[in-house]
């Protein structure tokens, strides 16, 4: 299965989302995936710069995280069918995102 996003959605909220992909899509990354849940609700106060900065990078770390699972799924199921080449630029993508992973981690610890 595959789809295209083409919206934007920011989480400025205090919980955690867990979400796994078991197929492939097609998108710009100016967004988040749906999460299955409401997000019309209140908040008790407005977050300051440095929490929604926090919350975004901690989502990003996350999103990435799972994005890193998916491409080292598809990597190992590539090179099981005859996709050698695909496999390796598959990990060569994991990797590359676990190194912006590390720079979002690196900039969260900075956040004063």
């Amino acid at each position: 299965m595959s789809h295209h996003h083409d919206h934007d959605h920011h989480h400025d909220h205090d919980h955690d989302h867990h979400h796994h992909h078991d197929h492939d899509h097609d998108h710009d990354h100016s967004h988040d995936h749906s999460h299955g849940h409401d997000h019309h609700h209140s908040h008790a106060a407005a977050l300051s710069f440095p929490e929604k900065l926090e919350k975004l990078l901690t989502h990003w770390i996350q999103h990435n995280d799972h994005h890193v699972e998916d491409y080292r799924q598809w990597a190992e199921q590539a090179g099981q069918n005859d996709q050698a080449d695909v496999a390796e630029l598959l990990q060569a993508a994991a990797e590359l995102t676990e190194s912006v992973t590390l720079r979002f981690r690196e900039a969260r610890d900075k956040i004063k």
